[in-house]
């Protein structure tokens, strides 16, 4: 069996295709703004490729970079004077901070209607109390991501490896919403290749190179690898041992090209459903 590649890719390709027509029959450009705080070389290139996909979409967008030496109160300044400027509809503070500045801090400082990350406590609340308002950009990029690919949902026995609050809970939480049965799996469970053998859907989600092997994935369960790691010899890779992986399951992501320009689309998407959220509160 070979499986089925989920293109990430022209899925969100086509996605912000789709967004840029509706915000330009908009009366307003939805303001973005993005904050980064040092050099880190992963984020400054993540950072430009949102800041183009965001312009390419329509939106009026920005980066505010900080230096490294930057305080917490410095950043929380920032942070306060974005939450106050009514321009601004989506606000995001690139991780990873510098190790002196709690990140914690930082996104509970956001105001939660502009929060497009979707981390703030009230947004994760809101997200596990079934009512989601903002949600987090990599597993809302994975849920249309399956939906797309007609996989089934309802009732199907997901396992998510990894329990981060960026990716691996609220993954859980929204593959709950959409019926299926979950077990979140960790450093700590036991038998992890037992458990992933169970899943029609596996999304792996744990930052360890090429972790998950071939024979931990039941024949034909589709594979979300949302991992992506930069070996010795330069190639990424994600969690998942995809030539061997391939060769078992139904459909998989690949990395890259598959979970990480959803992030961005879906990034986008949240920019304009807050400032159209904003709007219709104010009005």
């Amino acid at each position: 069996m070979t499986a089925r590649l989920i293109d990430g890719k022209a899925v969100a390709a086509a996605r912000r295709a789709a967004l840029a027509e509706r915000v330009a029959a908009l009366p307003f450009r939805p303001a973005l703004r993005v904050v980064r705080v040092g050099e880190d070389p992963a984020s400054v290139v993540y950072v430009r490729n949102k800041d183009r996909a965001a312009q390419a979409a329509g939106l009026d967008s920005a980066t505010i970079v900080l230096p490294e030496a930057t305080t917490e109160a410095g950043l929380l300044a920032t942070v306060a004077a974005l939450n106050d400027d009514p321009a601004v509809d989506g606000i995001l503070v690139q991780l990873p901070l510098p190790p002196h500045i709690r990140a914690e801090a930082v996104i509970a400082a956001l105001d939660p209607a502009k929060d497009v990350d979707g981390f703030h406590p009230l947004n994760a609340g809101l997200l596990a109390m079934g009512r989601p308002a903002l949600v987090p950009c990599t597993p809302q990029g994975v849920m249309i991501l399956l939906r797309e690919t007609g996989t089934p949902l309802a009732g199907a026995r997901a396992v998510v490896l990894g329990r981060s609050q960026i990716v691996g809970r609220p993954m859980a939480q929204l593959l709950l919403g959409a019926d299926c049965t979950v077990t979140l799996a960790h450093s700590r469970t036991r038998d992890l290749a037992a458990e992933c053998r169970r899943a029609d859907i596996l999304v792996a989600a744990v930052g360890r190179a090429e972790m998950v092997r071939g024979d931990w994935i039941a024949p034909g369960a589709t594979v979300i690898d949302v991992g992506i790691n930069r070996l010795p010899d330069g190639r990424l890779v994600g969690d998942v041992a995809f030539a061997e992986a391939a060769a078992v399951a139904g459909a998989i992501t690949p990395v890259p090209g598959g979970v990480g320009p959803m992030t961005i689309a879906c990034l986008l998407e949240n920019t304009v459903a807050a400032a159209l959220a904003r709007r219709a509160t104010a009005a």
